[in-house]
Protein backbone atom coordinates (compact mmCIF):
# COMPACT_ATOMS: atom_id res chain seq x y z
CA UNK A 1 0.00 0.00 0.00
CA UNK A 2 1.41 3.41 -1.01
CA UNK A 3 1.93 6.24 1.44
CA UNK A 4 -1.06 8.16 0.12
CA UNK A 5 -3.39 5.15 0.35
CA UNK A 6 -2.17 4.44 3.87
CA UNK A 7 -2.80 8.04 4.92
CA UNK A 8 -6.30 7.87 3.44
CA UNK A 9 -7.04 4.69 5.38
CA UNK A 10 -5.88 6.29 8.61
CA UNK A 11 -7.95 9.40 7.91
CA UNK A 12 -11.09 7.33 7.34
CA UNK A 13 -10.42 5.23 10.43
CA UNK A 14 -9.89 8.24 12.70
CA UNK A 15 -12.87 10.20 11.32
CA UNK A 16 -15.13 7.13 11.56
CA UNK A 17 -13.97 6.47 15.12
CA UNK A 18 -14.65 10.09 16.04
CA UNK A 19 -18.16 9.91 14.55
CA UNK A 20 -18.85 6.66 16.41
CA UNK A 21 -17.82 8.16 19.73
CA UNK A 22 -20.02 11.18 19.03
CA UNK A 23 -23.03 8.87 18.59
CA UNK A 24 -22.09 6.95 21.72
CA UNK A 25 -21.76 10.24 23.58
CA UNK A 26 -25.25 11.34 22.53
CA UNK A 27 -26.69 8.01 23.64
CA UNK A 28 -24.71 8.06 26.90
CA UNK A 29 -26.25 11.42 27.82
CA UNK A 30 -29.79 10.07 27.24
CA UNK A 31 -28.97 6.85 29.08
CA UNK A 32 -27.65 8.59 32.20
CA UNK A 33 -30.33 11.30 32.32
CA UNK A 34 -33.36 9.24 31.28
CA UNK A 35 -33.17 5.48 30.79
CA UNK A 36 -31.01 4.57 33.78
CA UNK A 37 -33.45 6.39 36.05
CA UNK A 38 -36.33 4.20 34.81
CA UNK A 39 -34.70 1.03 36.18
CA UNK A 40 -35.74 -0.43 39.52
CA UNK A 41 -32.06 -0.48 40.38
CA UNK A 42 -29.76 1.80 38.45
CA UNK A 43 -26.78 0.27 36.66
CA UNK A 44 -23.40 0.86 38.21
CA UNK A 45 -20.25 1.91 36.34
CA UNK A 46 -19.51 -1.31 34.39
CA UNK A 47 -23.17 -1.88 33.53
CA UNK A 48 -23.47 1.60 32.05
CA UNK A 49 -20.29 1.13 30.02
CA UNK A 50 -21.59 -2.18 28.66
CA UNK A 51 -24.93 -0.66 27.53
CA UNK A 52 -23.17 2.24 25.83
CA UNK A 53 -20.68 -0.14 24.18
CA UNK A 54 -23.51 -2.31 22.82
CA UNK A 55 -25.14 0.79 21.38
CA UNK A 56 -21.83 1.80 19.79
CA UNK A 57 -21.28 -1.65 18.24
CA UNK A 58 -24.79 -1.85 16.74
CA UNK A 59 -24.66 1.72 15.43
CA UNK A 60 -21.18 1.25 13.94
CA UNK A 61 -22.28 -1.95 12.21
CA UNK A 62 -25.34 -0.46 10.50
CA UNK A 63 -23.71 2.81 9.47
CA UNK A 64 -20.74 0.87 8.12
CA UNK A 65 -23.00 -1.66 6.37
CA UNK A 66 -24.72 1.05 4.33
CA UNK A 67 -21.45 2.84 3.57
CA UNK A 68 -21.84 5.73 6.00
CA UNK A 69 -18.14 5.72 6.86
CA UNK A 70 -16.91 5.81 3.24
CA UNK A 71 -15.57 9.32 3.59
CA UNK A 72 -13.67 10.28 0.46
CA UNK A 73 -14.99 7.23 -1.40
CA UNK A 74 -18.71 7.83 -1.94
CA UNK A 75 -20.48 11.08 -2.77
CA UNK A 76 -21.38 13.32 0.15
CA UNK A 77 -25.12 12.76 -0.33
CA UNK A 78 -24.57 9.00 -0.53
CA UNK A 79 -22.62 9.00 2.74
CA UNK A 80 -25.21 11.10 4.54
CA UNK A 81 -28.16 9.00 3.31
CA UNK A 82 -26.28 5.88 4.46
CA UNK A 83 -25.72 7.38 7.90
CA UNK A 84 -29.38 8.34 8.34
CA UNK A 85 -30.64 4.88 7.31
CA UNK A 86 -28.02 3.24 9.53
CA UNK A 87 -29.15 5.35 12.50
CA UNK A 88 -32.82 4.51 11.87
CA UNK A 89 -32.15 0.76 11.97
CA UNK A 90 -29.67 1.02 14.83
CA UNK A 91 -31.96 3.09 17.02
CA UNK A 92 -34.89 0.80 16.21
CA UNK A 93 -32.97 -2.22 17.50
CA UNK A 94 -31.59 -0.33 20.49
CA UNK A 95 -35.11 0.89 21.28
CA UNK A 96 -36.25 -2.73 21.63
CA UNK A 97 -33.22 -3.54 23.80
CA UNK A 98 -33.93 -0.53 26.02
CA UNK A 99 -37.62 -1.45 26.46
CA UNK A 100 -36.69 -5.04 27.38
CA UNK A 101 -33.97 -3.83 29.77
CA UNK A 102 -36.30 -1.42 31.60
CA UNK A 103 -39.18 -3.90 31.55
CA UNK A 104 -42.10 -1.54 32.15
CA UNK A 105 -44.58 -0.87 29.33
CA UNK A 106 -45.80 2.42 30.81
CA UNK A 107 -42.36 3.88 30.05
CA UNK A 108 -42.62 3.04 26.32
CA UNK A 109 -44.10 6.43 25.22
CA UNK A 110 -41.36 8.27 27.10
CA UNK A 111 -38.69 5.99 25.59
CA UNK A 112 -40.09 6.64 22.09
CA UNK A 113 -39.82 10.40 22.63
CA UNK A 114 -36.27 10.06 23.94
CA UNK A 115 -35.16 7.98 20.97
CA UNK A 116 -36.80 10.39 18.52
CA UNK A 117 -34.98 13.36 20.04
CA UNK A 118 -31.76 11.29 20.14
CA UNK A 119 -32.14 10.45 16.45
CA UNK A 120 -32.71 14.08 15.42
CA UNK A 121 -29.69 15.27 17.42
CA UNK A 122 -27.51 12.45 16.05
CA UNK A 123 -28.48 13.24 12.45
CA UNK A 124 -27.61 16.92 12.91
CA UNK A 125 -24.31 16.12 14.61
CA UNK A 126 -23.17 13.36 12.23
CA UNK A 127 -24.14 15.31 9.09
CA UNK A 128 -22.29 18.44 10.20
CA UNK A 129 -19.12 16.61 11.22
CA UNK A 130 -19.21 14.28 8.20
CA UNK A 131 -19.52 17.23 5.86
CA UNK A 132 -16.52 18.82 7.59
CA UNK A 133 -14.46 15.63 7.38
CA UNK A 134 -15.33 15.08 3.71
CA UNK A 135 -14.52 18.68 2.76
CA UNK A 136 -11.20 18.45 4.60
CA UNK A 137 -10.46 15.08 2.96
CA UNK A 138 -10.71 16.53 -0.54
CA UNK A 139 -8.41 19.40 0.43
CA UNK A 140 -5.77 17.08 1.88
CA UNK A 141 -6.04 14.44 -0.86
CA UNK A 142 -6.44 15.98 -4.32
CA UNK A 143 -7.95 13.86 -7.12
CA UNK A 144 -5.86 11.22 -8.88
CA UNK A 145 -4.42 12.21 -12.25
CA UNK A 146 -5.70 9.40 -14.49
CA UNK A 147 -4.53 8.15 -17.90
CA UNK A 148 -7.34 6.65 -20.01
CA UNK A 149 -6.06 3.77 -22.16
CA UNK A 150 -9.05 3.31 -24.42
CA UNK A 151 -10.11 0.24 -26.36
CA UNK A 152 -11.73 -0.28 -29.74
CA UNK A 153 -15.16 0.98 -28.67
CA UNK A 154 -16.11 4.47 -27.53
CA UNK A 155 -17.91 4.77 -24.21
CA UNK A 156 -18.56 7.41 -21.58
CA UNK A 157 -16.55 5.85 -18.76
CA UNK A 158 -13.92 8.62 -18.75
CA UNK A 159 -16.75 11.14 -18.51
CA UNK A 160 -18.21 9.21 -15.56
CA UNK A 161 -14.81 9.35 -13.85
CA UNK A 162 -14.62 13.12 -14.35
CA UNK A 163 -18.08 13.55 -12.83
CA UNK A 164 -16.38 12.50 -9.60
CA UNK A 165 -13.81 15.29 -9.91
CA UNK A 166 -13.31 15.13 -6.17
CA UNK A 167 -11.60 11.74 -6.71
CA UNK A 168 -10.49 11.50 -10.33
CA UNK A 169 -9.17 13.74 -13.05
CA UNK A 170 -8.87 11.97 -16.40
CA UNK A 171 -6.52 14.30 -18.26
CA UNK A 172 -4.65 11.95 -20.59
CA UNK A 173 -5.67 9.46 -23.25
CA UNK A 174 -3.91 6.96 -25.49
CA UNK A 175 -5.05 4.00 -27.57
CA UNK A 176 -4.36 0.49 -26.31
CA UNK A 177 -2.60 -0.43 -29.57
CA UNK A 178 -0.02 2.35 -29.30
CA UNK A 179 3.62 1.35 -28.96
CA UNK A 180 4.22 -0.16 -25.51
CA UNK A 181 7.24 2.10 -24.96
CA UNK A 182 5.07 5.15 -25.59
CA UNK A 183 2.44 3.85 -23.15
CA UNK A 184 5.15 3.14 -20.58
CA UNK A 185 6.48 6.71 -20.78
CA UNK A 186 2.98 8.19 -20.42
CA UNK A 187 2.18 6.02 -17.38
CA UNK A 188 5.12 7.64 -15.55
CA UNK A 189 3.31 11.00 -15.60
CA UNK A 190 0.07 9.78 -13.98
CA UNK A 191 -1.12 8.57 -10.58
CA UNK A 192 -3.47 5.95 -12.00
CA UNK A 193 -4.38 4.18 -15.23
CA UNK A 194 -7.83 3.32 -16.59
CA UNK A 195 -7.79 0.18 -18.75
CA UNK A 196 -10.95 1.02 -20.61
CA UNK A 197 -12.37 -2.11 -22.23
CA UNK A 198 -9.22 -3.25 -23.99
CA UNK A 199 -8.41 -6.76 -25.35
CA UNK A 200 -7.26 -9.24 -22.70
CA UNK A 201 -3.84 -9.98 -24.19
CA UNK A 202 -2.86 -6.32 -24.38
CA UNK A 203 -4.44 -5.63 -21.00
CA UNK A 204 -2.24 -8.24 -19.31
CA UNK A 205 0.91 -6.58 -20.66
CA UNK A 206 -0.14 -3.11 -19.48
CA UNK A 207 -1.26 -4.41 -16.07
CA UNK A 208 2.17 -5.92 -15.45
CA UNK A 209 3.78 -2.67 -16.56
CA UNK A 210 1.63 -0.68 -14.08
CA UNK A 211 2.38 -3.18 -11.32
CA UNK A 212 6.11 -2.75 -11.87
CA UNK A 213 5.75 1.04 -11.73
CA UNK A 214 3.49 0.99 -8.66
CA UNK A 215 0.58 2.72 -10.42
CA UNK A 216 -2.97 1.98 -9.37
CA UNK A 217 -5.11 0.48 -12.12
CA UNK A 218 -8.86 0.66 -12.81
CA UNK A 219 -10.09 -2.15 -15.07
CA UNK A 220 -13.36 -2.76 -16.90
CA UNK A 221 -13.85 -6.52 -16.45
CA UNK A 222 -14.80 -9.00 -19.16
CA UNK A 223 -17.55 -11.56 -18.49
CA UNK A 224 -14.87 -14.24 -18.08
CA UNK A 225 -13.15 -12.08 -15.43
CA UNK A 226 -16.34 -12.02 -13.37
CA UNK A 227 -16.74 -15.79 -13.67
CA UNK A 228 -13.14 -16.28 -12.53
CA UNK A 229 -13.70 -13.97 -9.55
CA UNK A 230 -16.25 -16.45 -8.21
CA UNK A 231 -13.79 -19.34 -8.49
CA UNK A 232 -12.08 -21.13 -5.60
CA UNK A 233 -8.39 -21.88 -5.24
CA UNK A 234 -7.77 -25.59 -5.71
CA UNK A 235 -4.64 -26.69 -3.83
CA UNK A 236 -4.40 -30.29 -5.06
CA UNK A 237 -1.33 -30.18 -7.26
CA UNK A 238 1.84 -28.15 -7.22
CA UNK A 239 0.38 -26.18 -10.13
CA UNK A 240 -2.05 -23.44 -8.95
CA UNK A 241 -5.62 -24.06 -10.12
CA UNK A 242 -8.86 -22.10 -9.95
CA UNK A 243 -12.12 -24.04 -9.76
CA UNK A 244 -15.35 -22.40 -10.96
CA UNK A 245 -18.57 -24.18 -9.90
CA UNK A 246 -20.74 -22.39 -12.49
CA UNK A 247 -23.76 -23.28 -10.34
CA UNK A 248 -26.08 -21.04 -8.36
CA UNK A 249 -27.89 -21.96 -5.14
CA UNK A 250 -28.13 -25.49 -3.79
CA UNK A 251 -31.51 -27.28 -3.62
CA UNK A 252 -31.79 -26.48 0.11
CA UNK A 253 -30.86 -22.83 -0.39
CA UNK A 254 -33.47 -22.51 -3.15
CA UNK A 255 -36.09 -23.95 -0.79
CA UNK A 256 -35.19 -21.53 1.99
CA UNK A 257 -35.19 -18.63 -0.45
CA UNK A 258 -38.66 -19.60 -1.71
CA UNK A 259 -40.06 -19.81 1.83
CA UNK A 260 -38.54 -16.41 2.58
CA UNK A 261 -40.15 -14.96 -0.57
CA UNK A 262 -43.56 -16.35 0.42
CA UNK A 263 -43.33 -15.02 3.97
CA UNK A 264 -42.00 -11.57 3.05
CA UNK A 265 -44.40 -11.01 0.13
CA UNK A 266 -47.41 -12.02 2.25
CA UNK A 267 -46.27 -9.80 5.10
CA UNK A 268 -45.59 -6.93 2.70
CA UNK A 269 -48.99 -7.17 1.01
CA UNK A 270 -50.75 -7.07 4.39
CA UNK A 271 -48.72 -4.17 5.82
CA UNK A 272 -48.61 -2.11 2.61
CA UNK A 273 -52.23 -2.68 1.57
CA UNK A 274 -53.40 0.79 2.81
CA UNK A 275 -50.62 2.47 0.80
CA UNK A 276 -51.44 0.38 -2.27
CA UNK A 277 -55.10 1.42 -2.01
CA UNK A 278 -54.10 5.11 -1.89
CA UNK A 279 -51.85 4.71 -4.95
CA UNK A 280 -54.64 2.91 -6.80
CA UNK A 281 -57.07 5.75 -6.06
CA UNK A 282 -54.56 8.41 -7.18
CA UNK A 283 -53.97 6.63 -10.51
CA UNK A 284 -57.68 6.09 -11.16
CA UNK A 285 -58.78 9.60 -10.17
CA UNK A 286 -56.17 11.25 -12.42
CA UNK A 287 -57.43 9.92 -15.76
CA UNK A 288 -60.02 7.23 -14.91
CA UNK A 289 -57.77 4.69 -16.60
CA UNK A 290 -56.78 1.22 -15.40
CA UNK A 291 -54.84 1.07 -12.14
CA UNK A 292 -52.56 -1.83 -13.06
CA UNK A 293 -50.79 -2.91 -16.19
CA UNK A 294 -49.42 -6.31 -17.11
CA UNK A 295 -46.46 -6.98 -19.31
CA UNK A 296 -44.64 -10.10 -20.47
CA UNK A 297 -41.18 -10.50 -18.92
CA UNK A 298 -38.41 -13.10 -18.87
CA UNK A 299 -37.43 -15.03 -15.75
CA UNK A 300 -35.29 -18.12 -15.01
CA UNK A 301 -34.39 -20.36 -17.98
CA UNK A 302 -36.10 -18.00 -20.41
CA UNK A 303 -39.60 -18.65 -19.05
CA UNK A 304 -42.10 -15.82 -19.46
CA UNK A 305 -44.65 -14.42 -17.02
CA UNK A 306 -46.95 -11.42 -16.74
CA UNK A 307 -45.44 -8.82 -14.45
CA UNK A 308 -47.90 -6.69 -12.47
CA UNK A 309 -47.22 -2.99 -11.82
CA UNK A 310 -49.09 0.17 -11.01
CA UNK A 311 -49.65 2.07 -14.24
CA UNK A 312 -47.36 5.09 -14.43
CA UNK A 313 -47.92 6.00 -18.10
CA UNK A 314 -50.89 7.11 -20.12
CA UNK A 315 -53.19 4.32 -21.36
CA UNK A 316 -51.97 2.71 -24.60
CA UNK A 317 -48.49 4.20 -24.13
CA UNK A 318 -47.14 1.83 -26.79
CA UNK A 319 -50.00 2.01 -29.27
CA UNK A 320 -47.44 2.00 -32.10
CA UNK A 321 -46.46 -1.52 -31.03
CA UNK A 322 -42.81 -0.62 -30.37
CA UNK A 323 -41.40 -1.78 -27.02
CA UNK A 324 -39.16 0.91 -25.53
CA UNK A 325 -37.66 1.93 -22.20
CA UNK A 326 -38.88 5.12 -20.54
CA UNK A 327 -36.93 8.23 -21.57
CA UNK A 328 -35.57 10.73 -19.05
CA UNK A 329 -38.34 13.26 -19.84
CA UNK A 330 -40.89 10.88 -21.28
CA UNK A 331 -44.19 12.66 -21.98
CA UNK A 332 -45.99 9.30 -21.70
CA UNK A 333 -45.46 9.32 -17.92
CA UNK A 334 -48.32 10.92 -15.98
CA UNK A 335 -47.70 13.28 -13.02
CA UNK A 336 -48.91 10.56 -10.65
CA UNK A 337 -46.74 8.06 -12.49
CA UNK A 338 -43.67 10.26 -12.20
CA UNK A 339 -44.12 10.40 -8.43
CA UNK A 340 -44.71 6.67 -7.90
CA UNK A 341 -41.76 5.80 -10.17
CA UNK A 342 -39.46 8.12 -8.21
CA UNK A 343 -40.58 6.50 -4.93
CA UNK A 344 -40.61 2.95 -6.45
CA UNK A 345 -44.28 2.60 -5.49
CA UNK A 346 -45.12 1.35 -8.99
CA UNK A 347 -43.18 -1.84 -8.14
CA UNK A 348 -45.36 -2.85 -5.16
CA UNK A 349 -47.84 -5.07 -7.09
CA UNK A 350 -44.89 -7.31 -7.98
CA UNK A 351 -45.34 -8.75 -4.48
CA UNK A 352 -48.13 -10.80 -6.10
CA UNK A 353 -45.66 -12.10 -8.72
CA UNK A 354 -43.24 -13.06 -5.95
CA UNK A 355 -45.98 -14.84 -4.00
CA UNK A 356 -46.94 -16.73 -7.18
CA UNK A 357 -43.34 -17.83 -7.70
CA UNK A 358 -42.73 -15.97 -10.98
CA UNK A 359 -40.10 -13.78 -9.36
CA UNK A 360 -37.96 -13.59 -6.25
CA UNK A 361 -37.23 -10.57 -4.08
CA UNK A 362 -33.60 -10.65 -5.23
CA UNK A 363 -32.41 -11.43 -8.74
CA UNK A 364 -31.74 -9.84 -12.16
CA UNK A 365 -34.29 -7.32 -13.39
CA UNK A 366 -36.97 -9.07 -15.50
CA UNK A 367 -36.51 -7.76 -19.04
CA UNK A 368 -39.16 -7.55 -21.76
CA UNK A 369 -38.65 -10.27 -24.40
CA UNK A 370 -38.59 -7.72 -27.24
CA UNK A 371 -35.84 -5.67 -25.60
CA UNK A 372 -33.89 -8.65 -24.19
CA UNK A 373 -33.88 -10.32 -27.61
CA UNK A 374 -32.40 -7.17 -29.14
CA UNK A 375 -29.64 -7.24 -26.52
CA UNK A 376 -28.93 -10.92 -27.22
CA UNK A 377 -28.43 -10.25 -30.95
CA UNK A 378 -25.55 -7.96 -30.09
CA UNK A 379 -24.48 -9.66 -26.88
CA UNK A 380 -25.31 -13.41 -26.78
CA UNK A 381 -24.01 -13.70 -23.19
CA UNK A 382 -26.95 -11.56 -22.03
CA UNK A 383 -28.87 -14.83 -21.63
CA UNK A 384 -26.51 -15.79 -18.77
CA UNK A 385 -28.68 -13.60 -16.51
CA UNK A 386 -31.46 -16.18 -16.82
CA UNK A 387 -29.58 -18.79 -14.77
CA UNK A 388 -31.45 -17.46 -11.72
CA UNK A 389 -35.00 -16.24 -11.12
CA UNK A 390 -35.76 -12.59 -11.90
CA UNK A 391 -35.99 -10.27 -8.92
CA UNK A 392 -37.71 -7.16 -7.60
CA UNK A 393 -34.31 -5.89 -6.53
CA UNK A 394 -30.81 -7.13 -7.26
CA UNK A 395 -27.16 -6.33 -7.77
CA UNK A 396 -27.68 -4.44 -11.05
CA UNK A 397 -30.70 -2.58 -9.65
CA UNK A 398 -28.67 -1.39 -6.66
CA UNK A 399 -25.30 -0.63 -8.25
CA UNK A 400 -26.60 0.30 -11.70
CA UNK A 401 -29.26 2.61 -13.08
CA UNK A 402 -32.40 2.24 -15.17
CA UNK A 403 -30.43 3.43 -18.22
CA UNK A 404 -27.28 1.35 -17.56
CA UNK A 405 -26.06 -0.23 -20.80
CA UNK A 406 -26.94 -3.86 -21.52
CA UNK A 407 -23.27 -4.90 -21.30
CA UNK A 408 -22.80 -3.27 -17.89
CA UNK A 409 -26.15 -4.71 -16.69
CA UNK A 410 -24.90 -8.13 -17.68
CA UNK A 411 -21.64 -7.64 -15.79
CA UNK A 412 -23.47 -6.51 -12.66
CA UNK A 413 -25.97 -9.37 -12.85
CA UNK A 414 -23.17 -11.87 -13.47
CA UNK A 415 -21.51 -10.75 -10.23
CA UNK A 416 -24.73 -11.81 -8.49
CA UNK A 417 -25.14 -15.05 -10.48
CA UNK A 418 -21.57 -16.11 -9.63
CA UNK A 419 -21.77 -15.15 -5.95
CA UNK A 420 -25.43 -15.51 -4.99
CA UNK A 421 -26.20 -16.76 -1.50
CA UNK A 422 -28.86 -16.25 1.15
CA UNK A 423 -26.55 -13.86 2.99
CA UNK A 424 -25.98 -11.84 -0.17
CA UNK A 425 -29.76 -11.67 -0.75
CA UNK A 426 -30.25 -10.28 2.74
CA UNK A 427 -27.52 -7.69 2.17
CA UNK A 428 -29.02 -6.57 -1.15
CA UNK A 429 -32.49 -6.29 0.40
CA UNK A 430 -31.14 -3.98 3.09
CA UNK A 431 -29.14 -1.91 0.59
CA UNK A 432 -32.35 -1.43 -1.41
CA UNK A 433 -33.55 0.83 1.41
CA UNK A 434 -30.75 3.25 0.52
CA UNK A 435 -31.26 3.10 -3.25
CA UNK A 436 -34.88 4.24 -2.87
CA UNK A 437 -33.58 7.66 -1.82
CA UNK A 438 -31.04 7.98 -4.64
CA UNK A 439 -32.63 9.80 -7.58
CA UNK A 440 -29.90 8.96 -10.14
CA UNK A 441 -30.78 5.24 -10.02
CA UNK A 442 -34.07 5.99 -11.85
CA UNK A 443 -32.56 7.99 -14.72
CA UNK A 444 -34.25 7.13 -18.02
CA UNK A 445 -32.66 6.56 -21.40
CA UNK A 446 -32.03 9.45 -23.79
CA UNK A 447 -34.91 10.90 -25.78
CA UNK A 448 -35.69 8.78 -28.83
CA UNK A 449 -33.68 5.81 -27.54
CA UNK A 450 -35.53 2.48 -27.43
CA UNK A 451 -33.06 0.34 -25.44
CA UNK A 452 -30.05 1.07 -23.24
CA UNK A 453 -27.09 1.64 -25.54
CA UNK A 454 -24.34 -0.94 -25.45
CA UNK A 455 -20.66 -0.29 -24.95
CA UNK A 456 -19.56 -2.50 -27.79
Amino acid sequence: MGRRSLNKSWYRFLSSTFLTFLMMGCFAYVWYTEFNNMLDKEFLLKGNYLVIAVYGIITTYFISFFGGFKIGVSKKTNVIISQVIGLILSNSINFVITVLTIGYLHFVPRIVVCYFILFVVEVIVIVLFSYFFMTLFYKIFPPYKVLNIKGEYDNDLAMKFNKRNDKYNVVGEISYDADIEEISKMVDDYDAVLLNDIPSERRNIIMKLCFAKGRRVYITPKISDIIVRGAETLAVFDTPLLFSHNNTLTFTEKGIKRLFDIFLSTFGLIVLSPLMILVSLAIFLYDRGPVFYRQTRYTIDGKTFKILKFRSMIPNAEKDGVARLAADKDDRITPVGRFIRACRLDELPQFFNILAGDMSFVGPRPERPEIADEYVKELPEFEFRLKVKAGLTGYAQIYGKYNTTSYDKLKLDMIYVENCSLLMDLKLLLLTLKVIFMKESTEGVEEGQITAKNNN
